[in-house]
């Protein structure tokens, strides 16, 4: 019979000598291997991770974008923002540059077409202005009553420009956003929410909005109009 291994008995390399040292060595080594395949393998998996990430968000600015521009087709060229049609227009009273404040409520029973305009640094959006008063009796044939512009710019800065445009279409100085904010109409310019973009809300005796166009958008940022154009968009954007 063969030798027996008693209970207890050494079967390793005895501590100490050469052997132990040498295994001691290729233990060591094995779990520095595995220990650099563990870290490889979640070096990889966080780049996969952040490879995913990557994809999504181009992804969605892909989407972002698209629905952007197909809103923009269906609409005629421009966006329909919120408040959109149906809506009560939002209340204001703000300096006018004709003097004193104008409020929207003073305008009840009249069919109101409100201008968000980028101000003082958009000469298109004062011409926009001097064309829709070239082109009044279009704009009255089309049931607008009255038009009001708004735009930032503090109220005596406004009054001036007025005046130098020879302009007699008020004016309403909104320095703090706070009415433009409300009808979102800083979300459509070139200068991020800093400012307005260019936009037409339409504004029904009842107050309650009938039209609404933002063309202010990216990627084109429109600044300015023709005013066949923009009576053509009203009157279609009216009837559906």
């Amino acid at each position: 019979m063969g030798a027996e291994t008693r209970p207890g008995a050494q079967t390793g390399p005895k501590p100490g000598t050469k052997a132990a040292n040498k295994a001691a060595r290729r233990d060591h080594a094995a779990q520095m291997r595995e220990r650099e395949r563990q870290q490889q393998q979640r070096r990889r998996l966080r780049t996969i991770a952040l490879v995913v990430v990557a994809v999504l968000a181009v992804t969605a600015g892909l989407y972002a974008v698209f629905n952007r521009s197909e809103k923009s087709s269906t609409a005629g060229g421009y966006e329909v923002g919120s408040p959109g049609i149906g809506k009560t227009a939002p209340g204001f009273s703000l300096a006018s540059s004709a003097g004193g404040t104008q409020s929207l409520a003073a305008a009840h029973g009249k069919t109101v077409l409100l201008y968000f305009q980028e101000g003082l640094s958009c000469q298109p959006c004062w011409d926009q202005i001097k064309d829709l008063e070239k082109s009044a009796k279009q704009i009255k044939t089309a049931g607008v009553d009255e038009i009001l512009s708004i735009t930032s710019d503090q109220a005596n800065l406004v009054a001036r420009k007025v005046k130098d445009e020879g302009i007699t279409t008020p004016v309403l100085s909104d320095p703090d956003l706070k009415v433009s904010k409300a009808y979102q109409a800083n979300q459509y310019g070139m200068m991020g929410d800093s400012r307005d973009g260019h936009s037409f809300v339409l504004v029904g005796p009842d107050g309650k909005i009938q039209w609404r166009a933002d063309y202010g958008g990216a990627p084109k940022y429109t600044m300015y109009v023709k005013v066949d154009k923009l009576l053509a968009d009203l009157k279609a954007g009216r009837k559906s």
